[in-house]
């Protein structure tokens, strides 16, 4: 499986008694197959799986199936403490059809990376579907190094990685030593060096809100290579991207992202708690002033192109 383009990890909208809203993840679902994400990812970090029972794990992972019914690529999360569950999510996504696995290290464990790699390793033999690794060693603690790559890498189900590290040099020592995974950003305010340096793909929990920006720099940078007008949208999504990466309230930003553009959200499960009104006032304001430069730097570019 080739990935390219924007893949968005999509939210669990939550009613008020904090059950599953799920008239709210149809509707999600439907605004982010109609807007034009490439693909989606169910039962991802930002989907809030590890709030979840198995039982609503599977019912989100069924229900988004039916609804995208092959429209977008689905890659569905295994992410959990315990390998055996790892293996039985990932069994149920294949013989629910989906296109790929989302693998994790499991959290709090600390796996060495022999340990890591035998986890994952296990889930594709079980499955034997494509698999986007995703390392994020701050919250997994434990990061999918150099010699987990080269173990897991002996299979070509491992097409991907989602490089959520921060670390600059790892996007250099993926691109340059293991280009046979694909890299994917999955450190938002650093994607204009992720495609610099050859990714095709990016997941991005702020395509839930706003995938028209997100779109506008993936094909820029990706299908034009135009870095020139790639760094002016950049630019604009920095203020975003900034309160996404470094505000501590990544979730609570996405979810109240989503309620701003009129979609089902409602607050995280606890023990995260919601944005109080000054948050929400100023992500607002940072949204605004993002779409509103970008959809003037689009058209200002399509003018200059000749588009009518």
């Amino acid at each position: 499986m080739e990935f390219r383009g924007i893949y968005t990890p999509a939210i669990t909208p939550l009613a008020a008694d904090m059950s599953i809203d799920w008239d709210g993840f149809a509707a999600i679902l439907e605004h982010l197959v109609e807007t034009g994400v490439h693909g989606i990812v169910v039962g991802g970090t930002t989907g809030e799986y590890y709030a979840h029972s198995t039982e609503e794990r599977l019912e989100s992972l069924r229900r988004a199936r039916d609804i995208v019914a092959g429209r977008v690529a689905l890659i569905g999360g295994t992410g959990a403490v315990r390998t055996e569950e790892s293996v039985e999510l990932a069994l149920a996504i294949r013989d629910m059809g989906y296109d790929a696995l989302l693998v994790t290290t499991p959290p709090y464990a600390q796996p060495t990376p022999r340990e890591n790699a035998l986890h994952a390793l296990a889930i594709d033999r079980a499955a034997n579907l494509p698999i986007m690794l995703y390392n994020y060693p701050g919250r997994m603690a434990a990061e999918m190094s150099a010699e987990y790559l080269d173990r897991v890498g002996r299979s070509p189900n491992f097409c991907a990685i989602k490089e959520s590290s921060g670390d600059i040099n790892r996007v250099h020592m993926l691109a340059r030593d293991y280009p046979h995974i694909h890299m994917s950003c999955g450190m938002d305010d650093q994607a204009l060096e992720f495609f610099a340096w050859g990714a095709q793909s990016w997941v991005c929990a702020g395509s839930n809100f706003a995938p028209e920006a997100h779109l506008a720099l993936w094909q820029t940078c990706v299908v034009d290579g135009d870095f020139a007008l790639g760094r002016r949208i950049m630019s604009a999504m920095l203020p975003l991207m900034r309160t996404l990466e470094q505000g501590g309230k990544f979730l609570q930003c996405i979810k109240y992202g989503c309620a701003v553009r009129g979609l089902p959200a409602g607050p995280p499960r606890a023990p995260l708690r919601d944005l109080n009104k000054d948050e929400k006032r100023s992500l607002a304001q940072v949204i605004s002033v993002m779409n509103r430069t970008i959809d003037g730097l689009m058209n200002e570019a399509h003018s200059a192109g000749g588009g009518t």
